[in-house]
Order: C-alpha cells, then structure tokens, then sequence
C-alpha cells in the first residue's frame, strides 16, 4: 500500500514513523529539525493520517507500506534508511529492520514484551470492542498517563491532532488479544534477531530490570538507553538531546 507521506531535507534517507492513534503531523518536530542536515520520509501508516484503511494490520504489513512508498518516491534500496519509530512505530521500526535493508534502527519507547500491556487491554477489551462513546473514553484513559514530562502546548497539540478509529486500533492490536503473551514476545523478539544493524531501544521511563537482557539476548547489536522521567515522548520532551542523539547514533 502505497502511504500518506512527506519529504524534508537532504541528505542520508531517514524514515520517520508515528505511533497508534497517530499521524506523520505529530511527528512534524521532529522531521523539520532532522531535516536540517538529512532526507526525512515522514509517512502516515496505513489506517492513519491520509493513508487509507487496510483490512488487515499486521506488523509486516506495515513496514512492507513503508518499503513500498519508500521505492515509489524514488528512493532505492541503496539508500539504505535509518529507521525512526516511536511507541507502535517502534514496532513497525523494528519489523522494517528484520525485513529490509537498512544503515540503523531507533525504538523509541516501545518495549517488545507486551505481557503487561496485553493485560491492561483485556481488562477493558469489552469497552475497546464496544460503542464507540466508550471506546473513547478507555482511548483518553489509556493514552492520558503517557504525556508525562510533555509541555501543556505541546500535549495540546498532540491530543487534537490524535485520532482514535475503533477499527484500526483493533486491528493493530488484534494479535494481542488473539495470541498468548509468549508467541507474541517470541516473534517479536525474532524480529529483533534478524537485524544485524545499530538498534537503539531509547526509553523515557525505565522498561524494566530484565528489559535490556531480554532484547539482547535476541539482537546482540541493541543497545538500551533510558531517559529518566521524560515519559513517553522523550522525542519531543527534549528534542534538541534527541536530534543530537540521533545524529551520535547515525552520523552524518
């Protein structure tokens, strides 16, 4: 599928990816200031944004969008991108660096063990699948907490550019209602295990005393960073330390 997209800058090809609920407009920091000395492709996943909806959602899915749109403007595979994901799109990131070829892979804040969250969302499973009122009401519970360290005008813009579709937020998250936390962690960690380039797991709260261990233990060119108190969004909590850090991780 071909998706929603942008082009900013010159230079080395980097991919920007958003997270659930998303578009490529929350992003839109991040790219104009990456763009300063690299090619940002900034896109919208299917189901978001101006991308249309897909009927099915699955992670390769996703980062075959990505590959795809990537080609058809004119990009190549030599180009060789560094993939940028945040919360979901460090999913997709993830899935897109196990898939093709890449110079680097940015996780930022999302953890491939999904028990906790698994269990979270089937404690209101029946409200996400039920009218639409009270989907988004656990929408607004559920994301509420992730705002963190955010700034009032920057949570202000993220919660009105956010939006909630029932039917693309199940279909992302289908395979963990319909799968067991340990072939859900599995496969994702296989994803993992099949990039054999940079991977940076950044965090803006701690993800755990096992976290690091885990992701080593299947991708042993990932290294794990945490930003203290920076929530969810240390991207955009600090965007001059991340744009710094990016470039550290992938010079230019």
């Amino acid at each position: 599928m071909l998706l929603a997209h942008e082009v900013l800058g010159s230079g080395p090809l980097t991919v920007v990816i958003h997270g659930i609920t998303e578009s490529r407009k929350i992003t839109r920091p991040l790219t104009e200031a990456l763009a300063a000395n690299r090619t940002v492709l900034a896109v919208d996943l299917r189901g978001h944004g101006e991308s249309a909806l897909g009927d099915t959602y699955r992670m390769e899915e996703a980062a075959t969008d990505i590959h795809e749109t990537l080609l058809a403007t004119g990009f190549t595979d030599a180009d060789l991108p560094l993939i940028i994901g945040h919360s979901l799109g460090g999913v997709v990131a993830t899935a897109y660096g196990a898939l093709f070829p890449t110079r680097g892979v940015i996780n930022i804040d999302q953890v491939l063990t999904l028990g906790g969250f698994k269990a979270n969302l089937e404690a209101v499973e029946p409200m996400l699948r039920g009218p639409d009122e009270g989907f988004q009401q656990v929408m607004l519970a559920l994301f509420d907490p992730l705002y963190g360290a955010l700034g009032l005008p920057d949570r202000q813009r993220l919660e009105a550019l956010r939006r909630p579709v029932q039917s693309v937020v199940l279909g992302y998250w289908a395979v963990i209602f319909e799968q067991s936390v340990e072939t859900i962690n599995e496969q994702l960690g296989q994803f993992a295990s099949r990039i054999q380039v940079p991977y940076l797991a950044l965090f803006g709260s701690d993800p755990g005393p096992s976290y690091a261990d885990w992701l080593a233990s299947y991708c042993s060119v990932a290294s794990t960073e945490v930003w203290a108190d920076h929530g969810h969004y240390p991207h955009l909590v600090d965007l001059p330390r991340f744009v710094n850090r990016v470039n550290a991780f992938d010079p230019v």
